[in-house]
């Protein structure tokens, strides 16, 4: 419902959750759903407005400068080299430009630092963005916007004041059994039962990072292609040897290894 007003309301939709529910895979989806062009923003600490909107290719403007007239005044060379031609956009000053129907993703926003989410405002509420030497770029189609966060921090009141809101969690026990079902061809429905209920298992624990529905999949093909079968389902011996498909931290393997009593 929130994706589906988004679009009708034209408005961004932040999407949040733990890592690993599908929160980016939305995206991906609207965009295959929509026929439109997925522009992806990868947020990471340290981004700044030279990745994320633009930059001006200065080595070009050098050149330009250096190939300039001597007795060129200044005035008119500033002019010359601050125009598109110099221009590198980058995805949020991309998808605002774009003519066609566009999905712009920013992803893992709580990843950037606070100030980033300045740099975004604009973006959320007006749909354009401002090159004090060119003036403002408006969208002439508006992108559907989607930021996932994987909630490791609060975002600022100013950037969730311009967005709707839906909050993804895994999905329940049935649900899960049928995406992997569906993702592993092949797979007996007890054997991605077994798969489900294990992963269940490990995400009550207190770890330093569940398991995510992707690793859910792929530990149900890594079981498959080692002849675990829904008849026998997998042993405790194969379920330890593979937990490093689903667990990446040493802390986490010994601590699934004692709760879930594999020896």
């Amino acid at each position: 419902m929130s994706t589906y007003l988004a679009g009708e309301l034209g408005k961004p939709l932040l999407v949040e959750g733990p890592a690993g529910v599908g929160k980016t895979e939305l995206a991906k989806a609207v965009a295959a759903a929509c026929d439109a062009e997925l522009v992806r923003l990868q947020c990471y600490e340290g981004l700044d407005e030279a990745r994320a909107l633009y930059e001006w290719n200065y080595k070009k403007q050098l050149l330009r400068i250096q190939a300039a007239p001597e007795d060129r005044d200044w005035d008119a060379t500033h002019d010359d080299i601050f125009t598109e031609d110099f221009l590198l956009s980058r995805p949020l000053l991309t998808a605002i430009r774009r003519d066609g129907a566009t999905v712009l993703l920013i992803d893992e926003v709580d990843k950037t630092d606070i100030e980033v989410e300045g740099l975004l405002l604009e973006v959320l509420s007006d749909f354009q963005v401002t090159i004090p030497e060119l003036g403002t770029v408006t969208a002439t189609r508006r992108p559907f916007v989607l930021l996932t966060s994987n909630a490791t921090r609060e975002l600022s009141e100013a950037v969730k004041r311009r967005c709707l809101y839906l909050h993804l969690d895994y999905p329940d026990s049935e649900r899960e059994r049928e995406i992997v079902e569906s993702r592993v061809p092949g797979i007996d429905s007890r054997l991605a039962a077994q798969v489900v209920d294990v992963v269940g298992r490990l995400r009550d624990l207190d770890l330093k990072k569940s398991p995510s529905l992707a690793e859910s999949v792929d530990w149900a093909r890594t079981l498959l292609a080692l002849g675990a079968s829904g008849r026998k389902g997998a042993d405790d011996a194969t379920i330890k040897a593979t937990l490093g498909v689903v667990l990446k931290h040493r802390s986490d393997l010994d601590k699934a290894v004692r709760e879930l009593k594999l020896g």
